[in-house]
């Protein structure tokens, strides 16, 4: 097709390649998936990578992985600016886990995955033992999700203490010592004190961050990535209407000026790629064709 469009081939007679014997199976990168991984120290090989969601469910997959890699970042830090940020992240996670029933949605994809690797059982050139590790893993979480019940957050939306900090937060500068003193004395605790705390509140959500992690790692690892120009730096892609996609993936060597602005839903996405002029003047869309690699993952 003319101008960069694009028919994504789902590809569905193929084996999964994450299931194939020559396939390293590597752990979940959460904050570090935006990186992809690398041979070598070789800057040359490196490359950035953009996700864009295409559903609901993605978005709020994506936002909370984001979210808890990045209070268990912060927690592992011993100063009290560390703390504060962790406890910003949990708090975001309690906004974004209030809307909706994430707990079910969560739920049904690990289904929906257990389902599709059943499926290989009986396909040639699948390493079984691989296969029997990724599903008796899906069902590990599966069960600590499950059993936790619905409400399993409830005790952290209900304490007073995290509640004077989630509505001082909507405040800019909201949380000084003066606002919030019962948090200044916290946060000057010892450090094993306040990281004790922290981490009976990371506890109560690691089964819902842990299973979100492996099915975005899951998700990615099933794309199959293929090079692509965008001609004059624009590309359009047509999805697979029969299966449809819940991410793209658009890879680019690390170093470049250039970052695609991607828009779109399941069926169709359109990406312009700018040039970085600075944090302070405006980006501009290149004129240029650009080389990059695509994944659309189902």
């Amino acid at each position: 097709r003319a101008g960069g469009d694009r028919v994504e081939d789902n590809g569905s007679n193929v084996p999964n390649p994450r299931l194939c014997p020559s396939a390293p199976l590597v752990q979940n990168t959460g904050m570090n998936a935006n990186e992809a991984a690398v041979p070598s120290a070789s800057a040359a090989t490196r490359a950035i990578v953009y996700e864009q969601p295409l559903n609901e469910r993605m978005r709020n997959f994506l936002r909370l992985d984001f979210l808890y890699q990045q209070a268990v970042h912060h927690h592992t830090k011993a100063d009290p600016w560390s703390t504060r940020a962790a406890v910003s992240s949990l708090l975001e996670i309690l906004a974004i886990t209030q809307r909706g029933d994430v707990r079910g949605e969560v739920l049904k994809e690990l289904e929906r995955q257990m389902g599709q690797l059943a499926t290989f059982n009986t396909r040639p050139g699948v390493d079984s033992a691989r296969l029997r590790v990724l599903l008796t893993k899906l069902h590990r979480m599966r069960e600590e999700l499950g059993g936790v019940g619905a409400l399993f957050m409830q005790k952290l939306r209900d304490s007073e203490f995290l509640n004077a900090i989630k509505h001082r937060s909507t405040i800019p500068g909201g949380t000084c010592e003066f606002d919030l003193p019962d948090y200044t004395h916290w946060l000057n605790l010892p450090d094993e004190v306040r990281g004790a705390d922290f981490a009976h509140w990371l506890a109560v959500i690691r089964p819902l961050g842990d299973a979100v992690g492996e099915l975005l790692w899951m998700t990615r690892e099933q794309a199959r990535s293929r090079p692509e120009v965008a001609p004059g730096g624009v590309f359009h892609l047509a999805l697979d209407r029969d299966v449809p996609a819940q991410m793209i993936r658009i890879m680019l060597p690390a170093g470049t000026d250039i970052y695609p602005e991607i828009s779109g839903s399941h069926y169709r996405c359109s990406l312009r790629f700018l040039v970085w002029q600075g944090a302070g003047s405006r980006p501009v869309q290149t004129t240029e064709d650009v080389h990059f690699t695509l994944a659309a993952c189902t």
